[in-house]
């Protein structure tokens, strides 16, 4: 092992100027999120291995080889949340709020899956999601796209991103096409990758989510969805097609998007983006009407989304995150005005104000310090101004300098 203090690989410290497009993008969500009704939520980022295991599904890739999973000391089997949904269906069961439907759900905070690091793709990442469940309605699908895109423009990325949408249909129709996608896999069984033969037996429609070449051959000729969509399901998606159309949200429909689990249904949708290279989907969701049943719940039916703060702070144009503020330093001049400082910078933070108080130097080096550190004021204080109750201001972008007294400073206005 490497003697080598660093970060774990796949991980990464969020610095200042990283947090401040983080921040940007939660609040920005978060007070989207209010505005359509969701309430915050927090879950643990750790819960029993089988509250993702079974709904996430053995078969998947996530579960195979990618949930960080162990026992902690009184043997109980845990993971580390690979994703945001199945902790609010857990929660949802758990807390008993069956009789509260319909209800919906922000949230935010770290995931964790075992992925091979690149750009856009860590081990430790963060998601932000929203769940809304209780409505069978398509009007929900389309109102939970809403919020998705009213988020992505309210950050300045909505231009850098395209809509994909798709139906999975009913579960009947969803029967129908698994028995057509057996049929023709069999078929072609002995092209299949390993993982691909294990997904033939348990659930087919995973086979159009691998990453195999030689099962994307395959996929390229495989039958399609719509053709086994019953007229219930067309409906649905011609509603949720109109009400997108109605809020003029562009879009185009991929009949390619597909999700491998058994519990989603009828709508799936994604924003995807040219800009991050290989990793191009922002954010994405669906409905899942069988989830919370599949967990032990009452049926109930609910759609949702998540997108990875991490690439969405990659696409925020940085000037719309970093709002201009003003900076005040304080300076010092000498022993009685340092000891006096620290009283000047708390009554200017106390009205709401950036200030920052120059320690250590010189008086001339704290200027150069303060001016380098983008400051549009310096509040200068010696001996002098100690005594008379006054202050020196200096405007770092004019030049000017004046003396005030310090009952004046109290509504001096710093303004850039």
């Amino acid at each position: 092992m490497s003697n080598k203090i660093q970060s774990v690989r796949g991980t990464r410290d969020l610095l200042p100027e990283d947090n401040l497009l983080f921040r940007f993008v939660e609040e920005s969500a978060y007070k989207k999120a209010l505005l359509y009704g969701y309430g915050e939520i927090e879950t643990p980022i750790f819960e029993f291995s089988d509250v993702f295991h079974r709904t996430l599904g053995e078969t998947s890739d996530v579960v195979n080889k990618e949930t960080y999973d162990f026992t902690d000391r009184g043997g109980e089997k845990l993971t580390l949340r690979p994703e945001g949904t199945a902790g609010v269906a857990r929660s949802f069961i758990s807390e008993g709020m069956m009789q509260n439907l319909p209800l919906k759900f922000y949230y935010s905070g770290p995931m964790f899956r075992y992925e091979r690091p690149q750009k856009g793709r860590y081990r430790q990442f963060y998601q932000l999601g929203a769940e809304c469940l209780g409505y069978e309605s398509p009007l929900a699908d389309v109102e939970c796209i809403a919020l998705a895109w009213d988020l992505l423009k309210q950050i300045g990325i909505s231009a850098d991103c395209t809509l994909e949408i798709n139906t999975l249909g009913d579960a009947e129709s969803r029967a129908a096409y698994r028995d057509t996608l057996v049929q023709y896999f069999t078929a072609h069984k002995d092209q299949l990758s390993e993982d691909s033969k294990m997904r033939l037996e348990k659930n087919p429609l995973r086979i159009l989510d691998s990453k195999d070449e030689g099962d994307k051959k395959l996929n390229a000729n495989a039958p399609k969805l719509e053709q086994s969509l019953n007229q219930t399901s067309q409906d649905f998606f011609a509603k949720v097609l109109a009400g997108i159309e109605k809020l003029g949200i562009p879009y185009k429909v991929n009949n390619h998007l597909v999700r491998g689990l058994d519990y989603y249904c009828h709508t799936v949708f994604e924003f995807t983006t040219s800009k991050l290279g290989a990793q191009g989907t922002v954010l994405a969701g669906g409905r899942y009407d069988g989830l919370i049943e599949t967990m032990g719940g009452p049926k109930t039916p609910g759609v949702g989304w998540a997108a990875g703060i991490d690439r969405l702070a990659d696409l925020v144009p940085k000037e719309l995150a970093v709002k201009p503020e003003v900076l005040v330093a304080i300076i010092g001049a000498d022993d009685q005005g340092e000891d006096e400082s620290v009283k000047v910078a708390h009554e200017i933070r106390s009205r709401g104000l950036k200030a920052e108080n120059f320690l250590s130097g010189k008086m001339g080096k704290k200027m150069q310090k303060a001016n380098k550190a983008g400051a549009h004021y310096a509040l200068i204080l010696g001996g002098n101004e100690v005594t008379n109750k006054t202050v020196t201001v200096k405007n770092f972008t004019t030049g000017e300098q004046k003396e005030i007294s310090r009952e004046e400073l109290k509504t001096f206005s710093f303004s850039i």
